[in-house]
């Protein structure tokens, strides 16, 4: 019981905190993604995608959380992106404070769009506001179709699940069609993507998506 009241003591003071950017975010009409995912499922590859997409319409920052390196925002810099590195030296989740600390590196008036990458995790992230409109999840068919099944909570609270390396699909007993299904099985509501980052298969879709999040945001009507 007492560590269930310690948890609930620290979840709410950065529920709190995480409010107070949700409103700093609403004052700039910042639209702020918080993508989750397991190592190697393609975060980081399909934020490149996105800011070489879209980084001539809208200005994209990201903030990198990895427990070591700064290898993560050297790629978000390198592909046009701001990019501002987290460093948990070892902590398995992103929180409202760590946000708090580096988002005013960033103009929030000169800024469309802010990605926070959390740690790579399907597990601990889940529960930390950390200010977001939009929670994406980010799994490959290389990781198989269980994970939904596995982390229920971190899909339950997600909006939008991509599913990256559909490309490899042939050589794997893992079809996109049974992870969707699994997808729909624990959030019926999810919009789901079908993507390769490395072939370019299905990124159109997820890029029609984000911009039209980042006019919503920003009160945009039409195209820009």
């Amino acid at each position: 019981m007492t560590t269930l009241e310690i948890r609930q003591a620290i979840t709410a003071a950065n529920d709190r905190l995480a409010e107070n950017l949700r409103q700093r975010f609403a004052d700039y009409g910042v639209l702020v993604l918080n993508l989750i995912a397991s190592p190697g499922a393609g975060k980081t590859a399909l934020l490149e995608k996105t800011i070489v997409a879209l980084g001539s319409r809208f200005t994209i920052n990201v903030i990198e959380g990895d427990p070591y390196t700064r290898l993560d925002s050297e790629r978000i810099i390198h592909a046009g992106g701001g990019g501002v590195q987290i460093n948990t030296e070892g902590g398995c989740h992103l929180d409202a404070r760590m946000v708090s600390e580096v988002i005013d590196r960033f103009d929030l008036a000169d800024t469309d769009l802010i990605v926070i990458e959390n740690v790579g995790n399907l597990l601990c992230p889940a529960a930390w506001d950390l200010g977001q409109d939009v929670t994406v999840v980010v799994t490959s068919l290389t990781e198989g179709t269980d994970k939904p099944l596995k982390y229920p909570e971190t899909f339950a609270r997600a909006q939008v699940v991509v599913i990256n390396k559909i490309d490899l699909e042939p050589h794997l007993s893992a079809t996109a069609a049974d992870l969707k299904t699994n997808v729909r099985t624990i959030n019926p509501d999810m919009s789901v993507f079908e993507v390769s980052c490395l072939a370019g298969t299905g990124l159109e879709s997820w890029h029609h998506w984000v911009a039209e999040a980042i006019k919503t945001k920003k009160g945009i009507r039409g195209h820009a």
